[in-house]
């Protein structure tokens, strides 16, 4: 007898898993946030603890073409996890120090892991060089267990963060 039709149809090479879509999230935001570039960025989220705030909307920050990004935060967070299919992995944090009791620096550090990788006494006003400037810390990743996640330790002040980009690594 012959094959049935749908064994002849079936493919030599199986097409591979589709690429996760980019992840944005505006930290501190309870609303969408669309970039300049038309990127949505959703609300808050992915925080297990901390605090949620947002500065004037007239509040200028240097160093990028979407101030609204980091008129928001979320500080005083010890971690961030969000779930991700297992892989490789571009995250991006993005910082302005937009407290105005941070004066200087030294007045905010905190130590900040994203996977294996340590970024041990950050300052982002020493790192950005003064305040209301955005600076965006790119750190590669690998996913072993189904999510990105960071964690975030206090030293001088807590930590913050104004977004988190989780891309399909290039």
């Amino acid at each position: 007898a012959p094959a049935p039709a749908a064994a002849a149809e079936a493919p030599i090479n199986a097409a591979p898993s589709p690429v996760p879509p980019p992840v944005r999230i505006d930290a501190g935001s309870f609303n969408t946030f669309t970039d300049a570039e038309g990127n949505v960025w959703l609300p808050d989220q992915g925080f297990a603890d901390g605090e949620t705030t947002d500065r004037p909307d007239d509040m200028q920050i240097a160093n990028t073409q979407d101030p609204a990004l980091y008129r928001t935060e979320h500080y005083s967070m010890t971690s961030f996890s969000y779930p991700v299919p297992n892989g490789k992995y571009l995250v991006k944090l993005h910082f302005a120090e937009t407290y105005d009791g941070v004066s200087g620096p030294g007045g905010r550090v905190f130590t900040f892991k994203v996977g294996d990788q340590e970024f041990k006494d950050f300052d982002v006003w020493a790192k950005t060089g003064g305040s209301q400037r955005a600076l965006v810390v790119p750190v590669e990743d690998e996913v072993t267990d189904g999510k990105v996640t960071i964690t975030f330790t206090a030293q001088e002040e807590n930590p913050e963060i104004n977004a988190i980009e989780i891309l399909p690594a290039p």
